[in-house]
């Protein structure tokens, strides 16, 4: 056989490992070896360069934002933060829903993964949800859809990836987030008010100045820790990296000195949780630097500007191109693989298209985002599901309904750049 022939062999059979649930390192590993023994590559290099690939300090911040995440958990902050947003919101139809999405941006302002924050937020505000008269249904949908901006609103996991494969300041890349983030908050709580008060879902009571006094009071270890990361990267004061190591270091503090609810014994649960998941995302990285290598030798990146040429060669166009390729590939894999696998290829299409590279990044990632609810994959709905116990397709019909109000979100942070670009400190420049 040619290697047109043994490539596609290739290709059918870790397709065929993936459906039937090997790890996706395992699958794309077993894919670069086949490949690069097919086209004569040298498989010296990839043990090179895996280890080159994760040569870098900025990759520091990723385990520290992962074990952040699960430290305001443990730490009885993320619950503080959720009492808060349901004392601002009480007052309208709908509002502990929404104030489980405000919660999950809260969240997210700290922890920086999607799926930590369905299962944190999704844990506490379920259960009242349910007894708040709501469809437990859409209670495990709300908390899955919420978790979306898990990977937009800094600090973010994705963007520290995105960032090292695509050479773009990750400090850039946070700043870009904020106000996305914010709007697809606001797209989705506008989804949960509508339906709630359809349904008459949720107990309204009267706003209470003392209440949310007194929660922010309580919440103020979580807001001092999103001061630290949004201000910090935002001012220049600290890099991401930085910021990470601080942020650790002030909610293990404040977890075992000032809420009380963390404990020594603890610890060991804690790190090993954070560490078992920066083991899945760190071989993932180096991995998929030794695939685009393999991609540029067959010609991938040209083969995908042809056919997003195809289309036409108008920036609107092929940003839309983009955009479906993006949304197709997270209804079937989880963000990192799409990043790694996409990103190196449509970033520079879109940017030599007159698509600024920082803004590309966000219309990518709030792509992928929406992938964690959408069906076959839908990794939030998985978590939601898991945590509540309901099955995975009782929660869809509600999730494709938070969906569409995050799909309308998408198309105005793709085609209005300032959302992304306006609090850039050379914005004005």
């Amino acid at each position: 056989m040619d290697q047109g022939s043994w490539i596609a062999l290739i290709s059918a059979g870790v397709v065929g490992l993936f459906l039937l649930g090997v790890p996706i390192f395992l699958v794309i590993g077993y894919w670069v070896v086949g490949v690069s023994l097919v086209i004569d590559f040298t498989l010296a290099n990839i043990g090179v360069t895996l280890f080159e690939g994760l040569n870098f300090f900025g990759l520091l911040s990723l385990p520290l934002f992962i074990l952040t995440g699960d430290l305001i958990a443990a730490a009885g902050i993320a619950r503080r933060l959720a009492d808060f947003a349901h004392a601002c919101l009480c007052w309208m139809r709908g509002g502990l829903g929404l104030a489980t999405i405000g919660s999950c941006g809260l969240f997210a302002a700290i922890s920086g993964s999607n799926s930590a924050t369905t299962a944190t937020i999704g844990g506490i505000m379920h259960p009242l949800l349910v007894k708040d008269g709501y469809d437990a249904r859409f209670a495990a949908a709300t908390a899955a859809a919420g978790g979306t901006v898990g990977i937009i609103i800094p600090p973010s996991i994705i963007f520290i990836v995105y960032g090292f494969l695509m050479n773009l300041s990750i400090s850039d890349l946070f700043v870009a987030g904020i106000l996305p983030g914010a709007l697809m908050v606001l797209a989705m709580q506008l989804v949960c008010w509508r339906l709630a008060k359809r349904h008459g879902w949720g107990t309204v009571t009267p706003l209470s100045w003392g209440r949310v006094g007194l929660t922010a009071r309580r919440a103020y270890l979580g807001f001092f820790a999103i001061f630290i990361v949004i201000y910090g990267i935002y001012s220049g004061i600290f890099s991401p990296t930085e910021a990470a190591a601080i942020t650790v270091g002030f909610c293990l503090l404040a977890g075992l000195l000032l809420t009380g609810e963390l404990r020594w014994r603890e610890l060991p649960d804690i790190l090993l949780r954070s560490g078992q998941l920066t083991g899945m995302l760190a071989p993932m990285i180096a991995i998929s630097i030794v695939m685009q290598q393999v991609f540029g030798l067959l010609g991938a990146d040209q083969a995908v500007a042809g056919f997003v040429a195809w289309f036409g060669d108008s920036e609107t166009v092929v940003l839309m191109v983009c955009m479906a390729i993006v949304l197709a590939a997270g209804t079937i894999l989880e963000s990192l693989p799409v990043t790694v696998i996409f990103a190196p290829i449509l970033a520079p299409i879109a940017t030599a298209h007159g698509v600024d590279p920082v803004h590309f990044s966000v219309i990518f990632l709030v792509g992928a985002a929406i992938g964690f609810i959408t069906p076959p994959f839908g990794l939030n709905l998985f978590v939601a599901s898991g945590i509540t116990g309901i099955p995975y397709a009782k929660l869809v019909r509600f999730a494709m309904l938070y969906m569409l109000g995050l799909m309308v979100s998408y198309v105005l942070i793709a085609f209005v750049p300032w959302f992304s670009l306006v609090l850039l400190p050379n914005a004005g420049a």
